[in-house]
């Protein structure tokens, strides 16, 4: 991990204390939040790596990553792609010694890193609380089941269809988005080739249903591309 180390980090307006204000006095959250820093990861570097001890909690302040999985054979398969301001890896407080798939940055990238023994001190007391977090980290493993669904029971185009879908309303959240996700990082997302990447967007583009503008790629035709992800 190549993370530069800042300071203790500053909380006035953080996302985290807003919703953590809620169930724990502001004493009790500054002597956590004590045990805990800020650290920046440039594009490309791993927060956390699957197989490592477990780094706990990790609240993404600023940026975008990716959740991958790698399987036994040395493919590599993307989960989920999210973006701050967010609470991550809960899942390993509860289920794991170790983490159970990797966090990359796709982008520059602010992110605290929680210490989970004083998390879970705050939380013996505050069962609400617990319970508030673990909802709040929930919605990606739901975005995560809903993919596997669709690589189930979609073909290619229905697939990268609705990856594109995905990253307009949840990650980048508007028509024209960068387009910071590769070909082949699209492809580990669809769980299809990089060929089968290519030949598809540029069938969209001939359809007019997307256009690309250098790196970015924008949607024309949200109502076409959404038939085509719930079609297949």
């Amino acid at each position: 991990m190549l993370a530069k180390m800042d300071q203790k980090f500053g909380c006035e307006n953080c996302e985290f204390r807003k919703m953590s204000s809620l169930y724990v006095d502001g004493d009790s959250f500054d002597e956590f939040r004590q045990q805990s820093v800020k650290l920046s990861f440039a594009k490309g570097e791993t927060i956390f790596k699957q197989g490592s001890k477990s780094g706990g909690l990790l609240f993404l302040h600023e940026g975008i990553v990716k959740f991958c999985y790698q399987y036994d054979s040395g493919n590599n398969y993307i989960m989920t792609i999210v973006r701050g301001p967010k609470l991550l890896g809960g899942a390993n407080l509860f289920f794991k010694s170790v983490n159970i798939f990797s966090i990359t940055a796709m982008e520059d990238s602010q992110v605290c890193m929680l210490d989970s023994s004083a998390f879970m001190k705050l939380a013996v007391g505050n069962p609400a609380y617990l319970l508030a977090l673990v909802e709040n980290t929930m919605d990606m493993f739901q975005n995560a089941i809903f993919n596997f669904i669709s690589l189930a029971h979609n073909h290619v185009n229905g697939r990268i269809a609705t990856i594109l879908l995905y990253l307009h309303k949840n990650v980048y959240n508007r028509s024209g988005f960068s387009f910071t996700v590769s070909r082949k990082e699209i492809a580990e997302f669809a769980a299809c080739s990089h060929e089968n990447v290519i030949n598809t967007l540029s069938r969209f583009r001939k359809e007019g249903i997307i256009e690309f503008h250098g790196k970015e790629i924008e949607i024309l035709n949200f109502e076409l591309l959404e038939e085509i992800s719930r079609k297949g």
